[in-house]
């Protein structure tokens, strides 16, 4: 390290930064990226969507359509309203209907992804040390936007839930109703019901991030927190559940737009973040978007709804045929992840260390997906970025050494002496 001299700063010193920064942790997804270009690897790591399947003839048709225009052109290249691209919002809010929720544009603020949205939420409702409820697992991104803000991550079962009145009565909710990110779980229609009855008597908000609602391959649609709560509370004006979507999953990621759709109170708080943040999102990608999702949104989904149902099969079919005794998986109606359970005794972060080496397969820790760092014995498996054959082999590949750890933790198992004989 070079020698410091009068005028030089130190950024290695604790005092450089705030004290949230030392809550910062990398993304264990951006991280594994860096490896999907190395030969022979394959990677179950991301919630990637399968680039074939963008829309790229009407991305580029809308881009056209816009740029060609110079007047319309002009106007997506200026500063733009805080809340979105206008006619985009206008969309969103019928799409919304179409799923129960009755809502005007003035309840939508476009958003740079979900992600984004997490962090609005996160920056206006928390403050240090406030009882935030997550399950546990949950979504890796929620964990990282939630944590710079500092609050007590509480875990919450959604099927068990019992709410407790106190001096720490938590201040937010995040849930994932549909295929959630990481186990592909979903939340019944019972179990929401009592969930919203749990948060009205806490008198807490709740996020709902419906980042995969769209894609369901199985069962019958079961509508969203908001939807329910609005048709208790008579207006989504009166609604504690605010949610979060995103056109990453079902369009194309890189234009990174997403939207929050809830009271018009809220919408105005996060606008006001917004303004302090980045102004406004890109306005040519939104209207882009706007463009290809009244023109074929739906067709869109139905085109991504039997690839990725095909790829879910594929995947549990390989689990069943080649993983070892022990081993436990979800299995999803619909999304885009298996939640992996291992045999005793094995860690995953030690199996991916392994794994990178040995059989080229990438995938996701499961103590990635919990706040207080545990779930050593989870995995979580992403299939709709591979093809069928690349699954079957990486999770042969994966089987393999699944099995091996496991005959190893057996036997530190069985070499290890009992209590008797250790004292005796």
């Amino acid at each position: 390290m070079p020698t410091l001299t009068r005028s030089s700063f130190d950024w290695d010193r604790e005092r450089a930064f705030a004290g949230r920064v030392t809550g910062m942790k990398p993304s264990a997804i951006r991280e594994f990226l860096k490896l999907l270009g190395e030969p022979g690897m394959i990677s179950f790591a991301g919630g990637i969507p399968d680039p074939e399947l963008f829309p790229t003839d009407a991305i580029a048709e809308a881009a056209s359509r816009i740029t060609s225009d110079p007047e319309l052109c002009r106007g997506v290249l200026q500063y733009a309203a805080s809340e979105g691209h206008a006619q985009l919002r206008e969309w969103i809010a019928g799409h919304m209907a179409q799923l129960g929720v009755a809502c005007t544009s003035d309840n939508i603020v476009i958003t740079s992804g979900s992600q984004q949205a997490l962090d609005l939420l996160a920056k206006l409702f928390l403050d240090p040390g406030d009882t935030l409820l997550v399950t546990a697992p949950t979504y890796l991104g929620a964990l990282q936007a939630f944590g710079v803000y500092e609050p007590a991550f509480a875990p919450i079962d959604p099927g068990a839930f019992v709410p407790h009145r106190g001096q720490h009565a938590p201040k937010l909710a995040y849930l994932i109703p549909d295929f959630a990110n990481p186990t592909g779980e979903t939340i019944s229609r019972e179990e929401r019901e009592r969930l919203l009855d749990a948060f009205a008597e806490l008198d807490t908000p709740v996020i709902e991030d419906a980042a995969y609602q769209a894609l369901r391959f199985d069962g019958e649609p079961i509508p969203p927190l908001l939807a329910l709560d609005v048709a208790r509370t008579g207006h989504i004006d009166r609604s504690r559940v605010i949610y979060a979507g995103t056109f990453s999953k079902t369009v194309a990621p890189g234009l990174r737009v997403g939207w929050i759709c809830a009271a018009r109170e809220v919408v105005h708080k996060v606008v006001l973040a917004r303004q302090a943040s980045d102004l406004h999102g890109a306005m040519l990608d939104q209207a882009m978007l706007h463009d290809v999702v009244s023109r074929r949104f739906d067709e869109q989904v139905r085109t991504l709804i039997p690839v990725y149902r095909h790829r879910r099969d594929v995947m549990l079919d390989a689990l069943a045929r080649y993983m070892p005794a022990g081993t436990t998986w979800t299995r999803p109606d619909g999304g885009m992840f298996v939640w992996l359970t291992l045999p005793d005794g094995i860690d995953s972060n030690d199996l991916l260390r392994e794994s990178v080496e040995t059989e080229r397969i990438i995938f996701v820790p499961g103590t990635s997906f919990f706040a207080d760092g545990s779930g050593e014995r989870h995995v979580r498996l992403n299939y709709t970025r591979s093809d069928d054959a690349t699954i079957v082999d990486g999770i042969e590949r994966l089987a393999r050494l699944v099995a091996r750890h496991a005959d190893l933790a057996a036997y530190r198992t069985e070499s290890r002496p009992s209590l008797a004989e250790a004292v005796s």
